[in-house]
Parts: C-alpha cells; sequence; structure tokens
C-alpha cells in the first residue's frame, strides 16, 4: 500500500525539475530580448568570421543546451538513461541557474551595443573591461557554462543532463582561440594587455 506514494514522488520531483529548466530557458530569452532587438541597429563593420563553421558551432550549442533537453522534457526520451534524483540536487539545479540568469544579464549590460551572437566587430566597438569583465574575458560563455551545468543537475537523464556542456563545450573549445584572435586584430597591444591580466572564463583559474 506504501509503494504508491514512494513511486510518486520522484515523478513529481522530475516534473519539477523540467519545469524550472524551461523557466530558466524563457527567463533567459527574455533578459536578452530587448538587447537584441537594440543591436539590430547597430552597424557591423566586420563580419568576415560569420562563416558555415560559425553557425555549425552554433547549432551544436543550441542542439545541447535546447532541443535535446526539450525533447526529455516533452517526452521523457530516453527514458533507459533517466535516474533518480533528489531535492537537493534539484536546488542547485535552480540556484546554479539563477546564477547564470544574473551573470546573463550583467554581461549583456556591461557590453551594451559591442554584443552579438556570432563573431563580428560593430563600427563603434569599444573594449569593455569593466564590470564583470574586470574578472574575465568571456563572461557570457561563464554564463553558459553555469547553464549547462544547471541542466545537467535539473534533468536527471545522461542525454539530455549532459547535452548542454557537451554542446557548448564545443562551441567554445573550437570557438574561444578564434574570437580572442579577432579582438586582438581589431584593438592589438590593448587587448594584449587586456589578456594577461584576466583569465578567459573562471576568475583567478582558467
Amino acid at each position: 500500500m506504501i509503494s504508491l506514494p514512494l513511486l510518486a514522488h520522484p515523478v513529481s520531483l522530475v516534473t519539477l525539475a523540467k519545469c524550472i529548466w524551461a523557466l530558466g530557458v524563457v527567463s533567459w530569452y527574455l533578459l536578452r530580448l530587448p538587447f537584441e532587438l537594440k543591436v539590430r541597429r547597430t552597424r557591423v563593420a566586420d563580419a568576415t568570421h560569420r562563416t558555415l563553421r560559425e553557425y555549425t558551432l552554433l547549432t551544436i550549442s543550441t542542439l545541447g543546451l535546447g532541443i535535446v533537453p526539450a525533447v526529455f522534457c516533452l517526452t521523457s526520451w530516453p527514458r533507459g538513461l533517466t535516474y533518480a534524483t533528489s531535492p537537493l540536487q534539484v536546488t542547485a539545479g535552480a540556484l546554479v541557474f539563477l546564477a547564470a540568469l544574473w551573470l546573463f544579464w550583467r554581461t549583456h549590460r556591461d557590453l551594451g551595443r559591442n554584443w552579438s551572437v556570432t563573431l563580428e566587430i560593430k563600427e563603434t566597438h569599444q573594449l569593455i573591461t569593466h564590470g564583470v569583465y574586470r574578472a574575465v574575458r568571456h563572461p557570457m560563455y561563464s554564463a553558459f557554462f553555469l547553464w549547462a551545468v544547471a541542466q545537467a543537475l535539473l534533468l536527471p537523464n545522461l542525454v539530455a543532463g549532459l547535452s548542454g556542456l557537451i554542446g557548448f563545450g564545443i562551441l567554445f573549445a573550437f570557438r574561444v582561440g578564434r574570437e580572442e584572435q579577432m579582438m586582438r586584430e581589431t584593438f592589438g597591444p590593448q587587448y594584449d594587455a587586456y589578456m594577461q591580466r584576466t583569465k578567459r572564463i573562471i576568475p583567478g583559474i582558467y
């Protein structure tokens, strides 16, 4: 007689975790939307890095952080790779996602019109070194990695949970060097000096 309530608990917890993940994604989109609308009015000076390679990496990242976990949330597929979760794990995932959202907002605010989805240089592009950029060179990537960690904690499935770390990890590995080279070509010694005093995504570590 007590087996049914025990069985129902993890199911409801997984459902809650899925809802938190979905709410986090929607919140991220709503946070980014006004900044995206603003930068559309800013002219681009250099778009030579908008290549098939760039769009392929963005697609891989979107699959890992968006499409694969969304399929799991809607269908529970692949069911055979789902494992038991806990309130502590779900709470940790929610807190990490909140941290990611804050960092997304702060990064967008600090970047202003210098932000873009693809690698490009605006006509009025400035090197931002204040705010969160004082601590790391790529806080937007830091925020996406936090999102990926939150996803791994929230979604108790070996495919859906880890797809964010894999998908965005691939984008980061094959993109960050090209982005820094683009910035060095644009800002020269100023960016070299900035690189010397900052880490990429984790303050004081990497």
